[in-house]
C-alpha cells in the first residue's frame, strides 16, 4: 500500500474513534470531577482494607 494512501486511512479512522468517544454527559464537568475522584477514593479503600485473618 503507498505509504500517503495508509496516511489518508489512519488519519480517517482516527477522526471517526475521536467522534465517537466526545462526552455525551449532561453533567456539568466539575461533577463530574468530583464524581470520579469520589469513585477513586472508595476504590482506594476498598482495596486498602485488610483481609480476613485466617488462623494456621
Amino acid at each position: 500500500m503507498h505509504p500517503d494512501i495508509h496516511l489518508a486511512l489512519h488519519h480517517a479512522r482516527a477522526a471517526e474513534l475521536r467522534a465517537e468517544t466526545e462526552p455525551r454527559s449532561t453533567l456539568r464537568p466539575d461533577i463530574r470531577t468530583r464524581l470520579g475522584w469520589t469513585l477513586i477514593e472508595v476504590g482506594l479503600k476498598l482495596a486498602a482494607r485488610p483481609g480476613p485473618v485466617t488462623a494456621h
